[in-house]
C-alpha cells in the first residue's frame, strides 16, 4: 500500500517539485519499483526540459512551434496518466525514458 502512494506522489511531483521528489524517494525508498519509477520520472523531466529548450530555440524559425506544443502537452498529460495507472496498481513506464532502465 505504501508503494502505491509513493508512486502516486512521484508521478504528481512535476506539478510541485519535479526534481526534488523523485530524488528523495530514490534515496529513502527500499522498494525497487519505487526507485525505478523515481528514476524514470527524473529522467523524463530532464529529457522534456531539453526537448522544450530545443523547441523554443527552433521556434524562432517556426520549425519548433509544433514540437513546443506537443512537448508542452506531454509535460502535463504524462504525469496524469502515471497517477491514474498508479492508483489502479497497473505497471506503467514513462514514454521516451521508460525502456532505458
Amino acid at each position: 500500500m505504501e508503494a502505491k502512494w509513493s508512486k502516486v506522489i512521484i508521478h504528481a511531483s512535476p506539478f510541485f517539485a519535479p526534481w526534488l521528489v523523485p530524488i528523495l524517494f530514490f534515496l529513502i525508498s527500499s522498494d525497487k519499483e519505487v526507485k525505478a519509477i523515481s528514476i524514470q520520472a527524473l529522467l523524463f523531466q530532464i529529457v522534456m526540459g531539453v526537448l522544450i529548450a530545443i523547441s523554443v530555440a527552433l521556434s524562432f524559425v517556426l520549425v519548433g512551434l509544433p514540437f513546443l506544443i506537443i512537448f508542452g502537452i506531454m509535460l502535463f498529460v504524462v504525469p496524469i496518466i502515471g497517477i491514474v495507472k498508479a492508483l489502479s496498481d497497473e505497471p506503467w513506464h514513462y514514454p521516451i525514458v521508460g525502456r532505458w532502465l
